[in-house]
């Protein structure tokens, strides 16, 4: 099929550029029948707008001069994926350590906790069940063999209420 051709040819442009910039990476690329291109790019500390911009300008560049598509007949989108889309590369789960994740395993069970450790094979979680003093913390070593998904999970902290007194005047 051409569209995964063209899947691998920008997968290799985007491998060769990135090797200029290692502190980012290429996480996938998809390309819908309407021939709608989405990058999605990640960094180590993160992936600034200005670079999304700049890696856009050079694959748009990229595919013009290749002549894979007829003149002005695709569009591209460059963009770190969302908080919401599951990791996919060690290299993801790296730099989320410290970060509460949520793990859903091959059999559709769940585990929520905090990742301490990525190897090449498994992570390591710590997860909390029941608070107060029947609090049980434990580490779990997660197979990547058994892991269906897993996603960030962003966490607010709770303000202590203060008092507020009136100021008189």
């Amino acid at each position: 099929m051409a569209t995964d051709n063209n899947i691998q040819l920008i997968e290799q442009f985007l491998q060769n550029m990135m090797a200029e910039e290692p502190m980012y990476f290429l996480v996938s690329v998809k390309i819908k029948p309407t021939n709608n291109i989405k990058v999605f790019l990640d960094g180590d500390n993160g992936l600034p707008i200005e670079k999304c911009v700049y890696f856009n300008r050079k694959l748009y560049k990229f595919l013009e001069e290749a002549g894979i598509y007829p003149e002005g007949e695709f569009s591209l989108e460059v963009s770190s994926p969302g908080i919401d889309e599951p990791l996919q590369l060690i290299r993801q789960y790296q730099k989320n350590i410290g970060r509460t994740i949520q793990v859903v395993f091959t059999d559709d069970t769940i585990k929520e906790g905090v990742l301490e450790t990525v190897a090449e094979a498994d992570i390591m979680i710590q997860c909390t069940t029941g608070k107060g003093k029947k609090a049980v913390t434990e580490q779990v070593l997660i197979p990547f063999s058994n892991i269906k998904s897993t996603t960030v999970q962003i966490k607010f902290k709770k303000k202590k209420k203060t008092a507020l007194w009136p100021v008189s005047t």
